[in-house]
């Protein structure tokens, strides 16, 4: 078992105080959005056997089990996250594994060098994610059923919004949603960006339902992403609650500290709230154009104490552990490779104690039990 030393990367839209509280360490006054554990090249967590990375290539059927390696290959399919939002992030949408691979292979073959900025595909892999809230934690999570999108919209009393508010209510609801969202990311951008600040305005004033938006325009004035929003289920998670974001469905983090999980990759398309590239042809082309319930996640619990964050895929599972007295000991040895992470009070894990924001990796089969009194995440993979 290996205690994790992991990086904090300082995102423009990250809290710079929530991880530093978490930690128990002070703030620098610089942005620390997310902080990284496990095995990704970009920023991997330090062992004193070396870098993750390197520790699982020196064998990797010992550190992830013969089992994840068949169904995997031999790295960690997953990574884990604490993540820290006081800005809200990109509205985005990932794609699926078949057309990450298309999309990949395909600029290859066109010589788009990876790190360059209009690329849309930096590896083949699909990258579903789940974020579990440790505080109140706000988000964008799917299309709104049009008509309440169309209401949301004609309530503004903007009349440059009047076109979209008239798309939404034609059916199929699928082919609405596709024809304003595309009329959004290619409007005029100065006619866009006059038409957020009178939509920006109109939230301010209205309050309530509308105050996320107000709060993503003083952000990003001018950009269509604001407009793009309103399409969007807005949801607030409580403590433990936690959301699956699937292939295909927009969404985008507003605020608050919470444990994320997703397939190891770097596969994102934007649709607003940013400075990036937007590549719309090929957005329009990965985006589920459906409405949909977000979908709220409440842990299952199990006798022995686990309690399960059901999702639809094997490349990561996440769970917590809630340990109400030190007395008692749990038994977390599992044939795969797994990373426990502390959020709250003292948890021993093996030889190691483990306080908020620290922790572990487990090899694959070794004797794992878990005491204290606190809370402990369990990020691990179905193989």
């Amino acid at each position: 078992m290996d205690r994790l030393d992991n990086t904090i990367r300082p995102y423009a839209w990250g809290s710079p105080t929530a991880i530093p509280h978490l930690l128990g360490t002070e703030p620098t006054g610089e942005p620390q959005a997310e902080m990284w554990m496990g095995a990704h090249p970009g920023a991997p967590s330090r062992t004193g056997r070396g870098t993750l990375v390197e520790v699982i290539d020196a064998d990797p059927e010992r550190e992830l089990g013969p089992s994840a390696v068949a169904k995997f290959g031999p790295r960690l399919p997953f990574l884990l996250k604490i993540l820290a939002a006081g800005a809200p992030l990109s509205l985005q949408v990932h794609p699926d594994l078949e057309q990450a691979k298309e999309g990949y292979a395909d600029e290859e073959r066109r010589g788009i060098p990876v790190d360059a900025p209009h690329r849309n595909y930096k590896d083949a892999n699909h990258k579903p994610e789940l974020i579990c809230a440790l505080t109140e934690f706000d988000g964008l999570c799917g299309f709104r059923a049009p008509l309440e999108a169309a209401g949301l919209l004609d309530d503004l009393g903007v009349d440059s919004l009047k076109p979209y508010v008239d798309l939404l209510h034609a059916h199929p609801e699928d082919a609405a949603l596709r024809e304003v969202l595309t009329a959004i990311l290619t409007a005029d951008p100065e006619e866009m960006s006059r038409t957020v600040a009178e939509a920006a305005t109109a939230c301010t004033r209205l309050g309530g339902a509308y105050a996320p938006y107000a709060d993503i325009a003083h952000h990003y004035p001018g950009d269509p992403g604001v407009i793009a929003a309103m399409l969007l289920n807005h949801v607030r998670l409580q403590p433990g609650e936690a959301l699956y974001l699937g292939a295909g469905v927009p969404h985008a983090y507003l605020n608050g500290l919470g444990v994320e999980i997703m397939a190891n990759s770097d596969n994102v398309l934007r649709c607003g709230l940013t400075p990036k590239h937007v590549d719309v042809p090929e957005l329009l082309r990965i985006v589920r154009f459906r409405p949909s319930d977000p979908g709220v996640l409440r842990p299952e619990a199990s006798p022995d104490g686990e309690e399960l964050y059901e999702t639809p895929i094997d490349e990561f599972r996440l769970s917590r552990y809630v340990l109400p007295e030190a007395g008692s000991a749990h038994d977390l040895t599992r044939p795969t490779p797994q990373i426990l992470l502390c959020t709250a009070g003292t948890v021993r894990a093996g030889e190691h104690d483990l306080t908020p924001g620290r922790s572990v990796f487990v090899p694959a089969g070794e004797k794992t039990e878990v005491s204290g009194t606190g809370t402990l995440f369990r990020a691990t993979v179905v193989a």
